[in-house]
């Protein structure tokens, strides 16, 4: 098959893409951390605070701040264990017991991970892995490397003023030993709502940081000294006290750079991992995509701004004007639930749905090397509602420029919805808002070729992370779903027209929560 055969049936046909005969092992699952053997280590602070509220100075960290940023990132926090009873189609009694952390991942299991090269009075300047399982930092390679990252991101980006540069990768195995080839597109998700989650936590901590999608994919793996047959970085991410980036344009900033030449100013690094798996299956199509992915030039660097979407506007609500919503970031990390069947239908006012879009949108602001000077977003959020006050049910386009609301199908869609579901684990006709994110049908493959694909998917869940924040800021519950019919959602909202589809279904609503016996593991 081909890779654009094989990603069309990945959004609208994903039972195709799966192996007939394929079958979990759970009982050989690999860990949701990645663990470094035989290498320094640093212990961080585990006296975490307990609020994010407030204003911090904007300033080069400590160790002790950096750690808590970190924790907050992607630290485990919690030690939850669930029962579950006949409703949930088992014996009472039956009961999962996971360690969880803030930021959401599909079915639990973080295929992504995090490294950072730091250059911190308490350290050796180097590059480091987040070690989450025991929350320290693990010295992978030493040495100042400002240079070489420079040349590594084009020479767009003023690596020396950095304090770090934070690295976010993908560890194929770790979610395609259950979810087959559809992991392909969790693993993009995953990754933005992990990126979502480093730039919502930064901002409490006075930092200042930029996303690089585009960078040479193999200079950066050998920095990091990762096997591109078993995992691969997806996104740099320069963290300062002040901006980095120096805006994007079409200027060539100095000589183009090879990935091959870059690679050679550097040893491979052999640094033994387990991550508990005895048995690894091989995964073709997902290496064939990574690889069609790899940028090996800098001169391909360019901007692709953004293409805004011909609307009408003659159905269009004009929502009322709402203030950003205040919260505590810790608070709202610890309440923030997922909801299955726990969603209890009640009305949502007009004034916190605008709320609620208002927060998700301008939260989502963010530094990249994709828009050049042009500010929007490529992706765009679409909603069915139910119940809301002051409006009429239908399928919805937000329009986050204007504030409104854009009618483009009148009437109570939720058992439209619910038929396009594959599972039954929500139900739908319990809840007022369901999103749908939704992106160019074809990912921008003329400007970015299969990158495109898992650049959408990252800035869908980035996205996502804003929604569930905010609906948990407004005291609801937010489920992201991919067992939904994408077909469906497409042709309820008219999307073939504007040439773009359904990436992730959000369902949001008040909830009550399931049992549970939960402790932090904050000290």
């Amino acid at each position: 098959m081909s890779l654009k055969g094989f990603l069309h049936q990945l959004q609208f046909d994903p039972d195709k893409v799966k192996s007939k005969d394929w079958e979990t092992d759970w009982e050989d699952a690999p860990l949701p951390y990645k663990l470094y053997r035989g290498l320094p280590s640093f212990p961080l602070c585990a006296e975490v605070p307990l609020t994010l509220a407030g204003e911090r100075e904007t300033a080069k960290p400590k160790l002790r701040e950096l750690g808590h940023f970190l924790w907050y990132t992607f630290g485990l926090t919690q030690l939850s264990q669930s029962v579950y009873g006949p409703e949930a189609g088992d014996d009472w009694g039956s009961s999962l017991q996971l360690c969880r952390r803030f930021v959401p991942s599909g079915g639990g299991l973080y295929p992504s991970e995090l490294y950072l090269y730091l250059k911190l009075e308490e350290l050796p300047y180097g590059v480091y892995h987040y070690d989450a399982a025991h929350h320290r930092l693990i010295l992978l390679r030493e040495g100042s490397f400002d240079d070489y990252l420079s040349k590594a991101l084009g020479n767009r980006c003023d690596v020396s003023a950095a304090f770090g540069v934070a690295f976010v990768s993908t560890m194929f195995w770790k979610n395609y030993f259950k979810y087959n080839h559809f992991s392909y597109r969790l693993q993009g998700l995953d990754a933005g709502l992990l990126m979502g989650q480093l730039l919502e936590t930064g901002k409490r901590f006075g930092f200042e940081a930029s996303v690089c999608f585009r960078f040479l994919d193999r200079a950066i793996n050998r920095l990091l000294g990762l096997s591109e047959h078993e995992e691969s970085a997806y996104a740099v991410i320069p963290l300062s006290n002040k901006p980095v980036m120096n805006g994007f344009s079409n200027e060539k900033r100095g000589d183009a750079v090879a990935a091959a030449d870059l690679c050679e100013e550097l040893a491979v690094l052999q640094h033994e991992h387990y991550m508990r798996s005895r048995r690894v299956l091989e995964f073709p199509m997902l290496l064939k995509l990574n690889e069609a992915s790899m940028l090996d030039c800098s001169d391909s660097f360019q901007p692709i701004g953004i293409e805004k979407l011909d609307t009408d506007n003659s159905a269009a609500y004009k929502l009322p004007s709402v203030n950003r919503l205040s919260y505590d970031l810790a608070s709202v990390l610890q309440e923030r639930y997922s909801p299955e069947n726990e969603f209890v239908l009640q009305q949502v006012s007009l004034s916190n749905l605008a709320a609620l879009l208002n927060e998700a949108m301008l939260s989502f602001k963010y530094n990249n090397d994709l828009d050049g000077n042009q500010t929007g977003y490529r992706v765009t959020l679409y909603g069915s509602f139910y119940g809301v006050e002051g409006i009429a049910n239908g399928a919805y386009r937000y329009d986050g420029s204007e504030h409104a609301l854009q009618l483009l199908r009148a009437g109570d869609y939720r058992g439209w919805l619910q038929n396009g579901m594959s599972l039954d684990n929500v139900n739908l006709h319990q809840v007022p808002l369901c999103f749908h994110i939704a992106g160019d049908l074809n990912y921008y493959h003329a400007k970015l070729g299969y990158r495109g694909y898992r650049i959408q998917q990252m800035e869908a869940g980035m996205l996502v992370h804003r929604l569930l924040l905010a609906a948990s800021a407004s005291r609801m519950g937010g489920r992201p779903l991919l067992g939904f019919d994408a077909n469906v959602s497409d042709e309820l909202y008219g999307m073939v027209s504007s040439k773009q589809t359904s990436l992730i279904q959000i369902p949001v609503g008040h909830c009550r929560t399931r049992s549970r016996l939960e402790g932090s593991l904050a000290h």
